[in-house]
């Protein structure tokens, strides 16, 4: 249990580096929760920072879903697990899934910066990318696809979150494609589905609403000088 339990810090501690609010410090100044829309994720930063900046968080926010799925799994590994492992995964992909999703958590409630972090879509990539890269392909597909049309992150990202868990379906029950442990990895997929989108919540508020800011030739002077509340 100590050996689990240690594993899974680590994957929440890595999850919750604030990269975005390093940076902000660091590099400008001030705390990038302060400007924008008050989020610490990759789509404030490329609104008040740019793009350069935008691209470097939201990489290596996703390099810490990889880092954990792909490595962090691998330490302090035990092939005697202390639970019995009932689902037709073997012992090292569920616990891939549990520090994948350790991570997320993290990301969205750093305990570096007042349980108070970003929204776990780059993060969550990452883990896709490690765990199951065809779902990881038609997802960011989803994304820029959605985002090209509407020009909201916000709603790419829900698109993207949603597609993870409905491709499996498709490709299983609708294509016939042979997915091992489908069963497991649909649940899984559908727990982190409904994370993502619960933690933009307020962005749905605002897509309803009218008042979702998108992503057109915004300057960093113009995102400071209309900069709403989260």
């Amino acid at each position: 249990m100590i050996n689990l339990a240690i594993v899974v810090l680590l994957s929440y501690i890595i999850g919750s580096m604030p990269t975005s609010i390093m940076l902000s410090k660091w590099m400008h100044g001030f705390d990038i929760r302060t400007k924008g829309s008050g989020n610490a994720g990759g789509t404030n930063v490329f609104r008040v920072l740019g793009w350069k900046s935008g691209v470097f968080v939201m990489a290596v926010d996703m390099g810490k879903g990889v880092l954990v799925t792909a490595l962090i799994s691998r330490l302090f590994w035990d092939p005697t697990l202390p639970f019995y492992n009932q689902t037709p995964f073997d012992d090292f992909t569920i616990i891939q899934m549990i520090c994948g999703g350790a991570a997320i958590v993290g990301h969205i409630w750093t305990v570096f910066a007042g349980f108070k972090g970003g929204k776990g879509i780059a993060t969550g990539a990452g883990m896709l990318l490690g765990l199951v890269p065809t779902e990881f392909a038609i997802s960011i597909g989803v994304f820029f696809l959605v985002f090209w049309a509407y020009k909201y992150v916000s709603l790419g990202s829900i698109a993207a979150a949603v597609a993870f868990p409905l491709s499996l379906f498709v490709r299983y029950n609708v294509f016939g494609d042979d997915i091992q442990s489908y069963k497991t990895l649909i649940v899984f997929s559908l727990s982190v589905a409904i994370l993502l989108v619960y933690s933009h919540r307020q962005n749905i508020k605002r897509l309803i609403e009218g008042t979702e800011k998108k992503i057109t030739r915004f300057t960093r002077e113009k995102a400071r000088e209309t900069s709403t509340p989260s």
